[in-house]
């Protein structure tokens, strides 16, 4: 899995990207066809925010946290982040049930070359 890590206002150091990358070890193992991360990670108004956007299996996931200080705030998006994959992913097992069969219709002409008429 690749995480693209940005910050805006925040200086991206070597400790956070590991952090960032022990935290999301988890999600990558369980979703294994999770391809990329994007992670934005912001300081604005003495709150450090983090926003986590994706796409799994063809659906948007979007996550934001925010916290004081910056580790709690990567932790919570993480848990964040689990439980929207858990949803979609629910949500795309719940649709392999099997469906009713559809049947089609006689068709008028099928009907009148089955009658004897004469």
């Amino acid at each position: 899995m690749k995480i693209n890590l940005s910050g805006h206002h925040v200086d991206v150091t070597d400790s956070i990207k590991e952090h960032i990358n022990e935290k999301f070890l988890k999600i990558e193992t369980h979703f294994p066809t999770l391809i990329s991360l994007d992670i934005i990670l912001s300081h604005e108004h003495h709150k450090h925010n983090v926003e986590i956007r994706t796409t799994y299996e063809g659906g948007r996931i979007s996550v934001s946290a925010n916290d004081s200080v910056m580790y709690p705030a990567i932790a919570t998006a993480a848990k964040k982040l689990d439980a929207a994959l858990k949803h979609r992913k629910g949500l795309l097992k719940a649709n392999l049930h099997s469906k009713p069969e559809t049947t089609a219709p006689e068709i008028a002409h099928e009907i009148v070359q089955e009658m004897n008429l004469n």
